[in-house]
């Protein structure tokens, strides 16, 4: 276990997680809820070195991945960030207001309204597959909510956190943002905090434990998970937009996306038209592989090697299969870059239909009717994202009132987790709470609801002794 947020000298280099949180929330007790002066300062401090370092950035998270696109990484990474930042900065007054309410009128002229306090002290704990977004996001929605942040990056990208501590530890002291690196012993340790807020990215497993060791403290979660996200292909979709999209949602990061598009349901008498569309497009996208640096590898041993039993068991039971690799070329194990797949109509039973995925393969399901695909959705359980591609409204409007998705875009993939007043979040196995945004902001703050009661009120009608006056009382108040 390792605390790496400050210079090397600093006696509280030396400090563990719980004596990080007792001094966090000592001085938290100590200065109060910083004002809006102060959480903008930080914020902009923040956005400022993400500009300034984001080639570095791109370079460590590369190195951790063996190979990670410096597109990828902007447009995935460094872009969510300062388009948080960035609307941070914009909407935090108004978000940080009192916001008044209505009393009714039976406690008029009291009035009401709605404190945003921070909590106190967050925990965050983020993952491997967006290692910067994935911990810079949610710590700018802590930060805006004028709270002090321990933050878990992964252990899979040790590079990419040991440049995330140092980032921080120069931007912020310890007893305002701290950043723990360790293994999954450490994890668990920091999950067991009593924190005043514990957020987590990563998978369903994981977060059950999150949750448990939560619950010993009563420690609010924020849990954000992932599963098995579809798209459904509509009767009236236009494959030539349709195709490039799906496969550029595939295949962001080689697959290694939460909101990724997991299987695909198409239409039966549209079948062969998808797959030919979603092979030119891939070709497109990506017309070499190994020496290709648009086209990432997958981040460790442990998970090639997982993907490549998924596709393995699917040759054994004798799937239609493509492989779409257009310069033909052979991808060394060492190097952990794997052929994007296309599953045709695999039985239900295969690893690759229960399982989140999570790498460069597409099952891909026929369907003879609407229904038909959205009672197969809903036989799942409930994912993270939905996507829908077609042209009529009706159809559209039942494949989302029917279904239950954390999130959902239409005729695109993943693009609804950018748009900063939309909330982000998942519902049952693939998350619970939200955040992006404002949703972000009310994620980490205390919603404390205050009555303020008028000089002359009539609120002593309703006390001892009760007579004539309370029962005119409470007989107007039952029968408004």
């Amino acid at each position: 276990m390792k605390l790496a947020t400050i210079d090397a000298d600093d006696s509280t280099m030396q400090s563990g997680p719980a004596d990080i949180l007792s001094l966090q929330r000592s001085d938290f007790l100590r200065a109060g809820a910083p004002e809006l002066s102060e959480r903008l300062a930080d914020i902009r401090k923040l956005r400022d070195a993400v500009r300034q370092q984001s080639e570095e950035i791109a370079a460590v998270i590369s190195a951790d991945f063996g190979n990670r696109s410096v597109h990828e990484t902007m447009v995935a990474d460094i872009w969510p960030a300062l388009a948080s930042a960035r609307h941070v900065l914009q909407h935090l007054a108004s978000w940080m207001k009192p916001r008044r309410v209505s009393v009714g009128l039976e406690l008029m002229p009291g009035r009401a309204r709605i404190l945003y306090q921070p909590i106190g002290v967050a925990g965050i704990i983020s993952p491997w597959n967006y290692p910067f977004q994935l911990a810079i996001v949610p710590l700018i929605a802590a930060l805006a909510a004028g709270n002090r942040v321990m933050l878990k990056p992964s252990e899979l990208t040790p590079r990419t956190s040991e440049f995330v501590a140092g980032f921080l530890g120069k931007l912020f002291p310890a007893e305002k943002v701290a950043t723990i690196l360790g293994g999954p012993d450490v994890g668990a340790a920091f999950s067991a905090l009593p924190f005043d807020h514990l957020f987590y990215t990563g998978s369903t497993a994981v977060g059950r434990r999150i949750m448990r060791a939560a619950a010993e403290n009563l420690t609010p979660v924020t849990l954000e998970l992932g599963g098995k996200s579809p798209c459904i292909i509509g009767n009236d979709a236009v494959m030539a937009s349709a195709a490039p999209s799906v496969a550029f949602g595939k295949l962001l990061n080689a697959g290694q996306t939460c909101v990724a598009p997991d299987y695909a349901l198409v239409p039966r008498a549209r079948l062969d038209e998808f797959v030919d569309h979603i092979r030119q497009a891939i070709t497109r996208l990506y017309p070499s592989l190994r020496a290709n640096p648009d086209y990432t590898a997958i981040i460790n041993d442990r998970h090639y090697v997982r993907i490549n039993s998924l596709l393995d068991e699917a040759r054994r039971r004798g799937v239609r299969f493509l492989e779409v690799n257009p310069s033909n070329e052979k991808l060394p194990p060492a190097e952990r870059k794997i052929v994007p797949s296309l599953l045709i109509d695999p039985p239900d039973d295969l690893a690759v239909m229960q399982d989140e995925i999570f790498g460069p393969v597409l099952p891909i399901r026929p369907y003879d009717s609407l229904d038909e695909a959205i009672e197969f959705v809903n036989g799942k359980p409930r994912p993270l994202a939905l996507y829908y591609y077609g042209t009529t409204k009706i159809d559209r409007d039942k494949v989302l009132n029917r279904t239950v998705s954390g999130g959902a875009s239409v005729n695109e993939t993943l693009m609804h987790i950018v748009v900063e007043n939309l909330p982000f979040g998942g519902i049952g196995p693939s998350g619970m709470g939200a955040y992006h945004g404002e949703y972000g902001f009310q994620t980490f703050s205390h919603r404390k609801g205050v009555f303020l009661q008028s000089r002359i009120n009539g609120s002593g009608m309703l006390r001892p002794p009760f007579g004539r006056a309370a029962n005119t009382m409470l007989k107007f108040l039952m029968n408004r």
